[in-house]
């Protein structure tokens, strides 16, 4: 793959020194044109679909991949185009809107933790658990008021968070000791961008269909996301579990970064077709002269 990019500059390791302000949105074109890009992203999903085979034959280990982002980031397409090429029997997509009456009636990662993805699979959060430390901060009356939880729990809101932070860094060390790879993927919209995207959902009478009259009042919360997604980041990146801010200013490129993150953390899973056991190759060899036999 012929593409001039570090991934440590969008990687997360330790979130300790991150900052979000000083998280890119838009980075240098990637590709040269529209062919361009078109052959690189493909190349990336034949890869991808190569080693995603490779892990369902081991089945030994899965991969999870998080999508957080503001609206109108990108999510959907980003997930359409980078996974489009890989075969579905070894893929699962969940999107998480707003919880169902029977959600509220479990604990917050309940969920998401019932359909993580098997070994030999990918698992796809559009959103996630991590909603319930952005969406739930920025509006607290949703636990306060919602989710039913005990007085004591809500008394004091800034410890609940912090509190739920702690055990999604923890669920995720648990599930990475368990063979699940938990990749964490912010797309960093900026609110120029976002507000153009916005308007071109108002103006395109097919796009309408994508635009919620909320959509606009969350912008009014813009700065308290942001504290929030930071302190999501700072708290819960690790090397083992690392999230990626990625660029989205240009979907094109978001794309490309996203594509490029995720083969690599595949390549360092050392994913290979199961070697059978000699016993196992004398039948082998057994049934091919049988079927030559014949």
């Amino acid at each position: 793959m012929k593409l001039k990019l570090d991934l440590d500059d969008f990687r997360v390791p330790d979130g300790k020194p991150f900052r979000i302000k000083k998280a890119k949105t838009k980075v240098k074109d990637l590709y040269k044109d529209d062919a361009h890009y078109e052959s690189l992203i493909a190349e990336f999903r034949t890869e991808i679909d190569d080693l995603q085979q490779k892990m369902y034959a081991q089945d030994r280990q899965a991969l999870l991949l998080v999508f957080q982002a503001m609206d109108a980031a990108g999510k959907d397409s980003t997930i359409k185009h980078v996974m489009s090429g890989v075969n579905t029997q070894g893929v699962e997509v969940h999107a998480f809107k707003r919880p169902t009456a029977d959600e509220l009636d479990h604990d917050f990662m309940w969920r998401t933790s019932r359909v993580m993805p098997p070994r030999g699979r990918i698992g796809i959060f559009n959103r996630s658990y991590y909603e319930e430390v952005l969406v739930c901060r920025v509006h607290p009356e949703i636990v306060t008021k919602v989710q039913r939880l005990p007085a004591q729990t809500t008394k004091n809101v800034d410890k609940l968070f912090a509190d739920r932070l702690k055990d999604i860094r923890n669920y995720e060390a648990y599930c990475h000791r368990n063979g699940i790879l938990v990749l964490k993927f912010f797309l960093n919209v900026s609110k120029d961008e976002q507000k153009k995207r916005f308007l071109d959902r108002i103006n395109t009478p097919s796009k309408n269909w994508k635009f919620e009259e909320g959509d606009v009042g969350e912008r009014g919360h813009w700065k308290e996301y942001m504290e929030a997604y930071e302190d999501a980041i700072r708290t819960t990146a690790t090397e083992d579990c690392p999230w990626y801010v990625i660029p989205a200013d240009d979907k094109k490129n978001m794309r490309l970064i996203v594509s490029a993150a995720i083969l690599a953390e595949m390549k360092s899973m050392k994913l290979k077709y199961p070697e059978l056991p000699p016993e196992q190759k004398k039948h082998l060899q057994a049934a091919k002269q049988m079927l030559l036999s014949e």
